[in-house]
């Protein structure tokens, strides 16, 4: 019994040993390839698009609740002119789905009675342009959909 145990430490001792090892190898290649931090830095369309999403947040939450709408946030005008990550990707089909945007919200304000079916096309605007351009925020845009 004691050989037993003296056998299964010794194992431990050794297993414990080339764990070290590994280790020690480990951090002294991950010094040879230092990585070099950025900090990612929001185009100014990416910035006012997060923008966007938070006041439809805000103005979804007051169609549904049948709260007084407000004033169309003339910031979202800033559409058709705020840099993009990719310059290429302003061309014409974003222009036409921006304004198509752009007059959906206007209309919101204007014809309150109609606000939820006005806020969603403004939402399709912005899936259909994503489909397109930069898929990744579909599935955060699409939970803006009133039901």
């Amino acid at each position: 019994m004691k050989k037993y145990l003296l056998l299964v430490g010794f194992c431990f001792l050794i297993s414990c040993n080339k764990k070290e090892d590994k280790a020690e190898c480990s951090s002294t290649s991950s010094d040879k390839k230092e990585k070099k931090f950025e900090m990612y830095e929001m185009s100014e369309m990416a910035a006012l698009m997060e923008q966007m999403y938070v006041d439809n947040q805000r103005l979804k939450e007051r169609i549904k609740n049948g709260d007084t709408i407000g004033k169309f946030p003339n910031h979202f005008l800033k559409i058709h002119k705020a840099v993009m990550t990719d310059e290429s990707e302003n061309d014409i089909f974003f222009k036409e789905q921006a304004a198509l945007f752009i007059k959906a919200q206007e209309l919101i304000y204007k014809d309150p009675k109609n606000a939820k079916e006005h806020f969603n096309e403004g939402i399709n605007a912005c899936v259909r342009c994503h489909e397109v351009k930069c898929g990744g925020p579909i599935p955060k845009i699409k939970k803006l959909y009133i039901q």
